[in-house]
């Protein structure tokens, strides 16, 4: 699939704030006044940042609104409709520990449980797509649940749950690198079972359907070499375990700082990967596989 930059910001941004806003509901930490503020506009710059990245990937951004018409069906709908109530849900959670100094339990617990929930509708998007093998796994999901939590309690200072959440992360992403190849071949999906001549003996193609390029080839098919996607594997890898190291030694603000660039930098080296390793099975009528 093609990695297209909105997607990838929207996917590592909008996780990273609603991991936040998951703390900060559950009271770790429980901020009032000036510095809620600062907490809750930090969340909130992260996931509607990431939320607005997503729309310069609409081909008719006036499709927004239309799109939460269809929760029933669609998962993105669905994810769209759990982020709004998130946002309004802590955004009161929040005002009341900015004015008023006081914490509504209940509340934040709602709102921790909506965040998570917009998570994993966000997975849910691509985890859903039998027509990406790769992405049709149980292990998307629980990626990006493991990526916002990780990051959250790093971004809220909760160091004591950061050093096992990180390296699981880590170690979930490093397990998805060893075994998601074979999920498409193990699918079955062939040029042959794609045109359902198999029958008749095998199956190769004569020539490409058409002379040019078009929307299926840009957005579905996307080749990354494997020796250049090890590299970037490594690479993802060692940013990940680098928080986990740093938050062992003693505590300083440049360290912390340092420690949350390398987390994001991993999970947007491995959000890219993510996208540019998913193979659609349309890529079998072009005989891209």
């Amino acid at each position: 699939m093609h990695p297209a930059p909105s997607i990838i910001l929207f996917t590592v941004l909008s996780g990273l704030g609603f991991g936040l806003m998951i703390f900060l509901g559950l009271g770790m930490p429980s901020p009032t006044g000036l510095s809620a503020f600062i907490w809750f506009a930090i969340a909130y710059i992260l996931a509607v940042g990431g939320i607005i990245s997503s729309t310069f990937h609409l081909g008719n951004p006036k499709n927004i609104l239309k799109s939460f018409s269809q929760w029933r069906t669609s998962w993105l709908s669905r994810e769209g409709c759990l982020a709004v109530a998130t946002l309004l849900v802590m955004g009161v959670y929040g005002a009341a520990l900015v004015f008023l100094n006081m914490r509504i339990p209940l509340l934040g617990y709602v709102g921790s449980a909506l965040a998570l929930a917009t998570v994993y509708g966000t997975s849910m998007i691509y985890a859903q797509l039998k027509t990406v093998p790769r992405w049709n796994h149980p292990t998307t999901s629980v990626m990006f649940i493991a990526y916002a939590v990780s990051g959250g309690a790093l971004l809220a200072g909760q160091v004591s749950l950061a050093v096992w959440f990180l390296p699981a992360a880590a170690l979930l992403q490093l397990f998805i690198f060893l075994t998601a190849d074979g999920r498409f071949g193990a699918a079955g999906s062939t040029i042959a079972s794609a045109t359902q001549l198999g029958n008749i003996g095998s199956v190769r193609q004569f020539e490409p359907p058409h002379t040019g390029s078009n929307y299926l080839m840009k957005e579905m098919i996307h080749v990354v070499g494997r020796k250049h996607a090890l590299k970037l594997q490594i690479i993802s890898v060692v940013l990940l375990f680098t928080p986990v190291l740093l938050l062992l030694l003693p505590f300083s603000h440049a360290l912390a700082l340092v420690a949350v660039l390398a987390h994001v930098a991993g999970v947007i080296v491995a959000r890219w990967l993510f996208f540019a390793q998913a193979e659609h099975v349309v890529g079998l009528y072009y005989d891209k596989r």
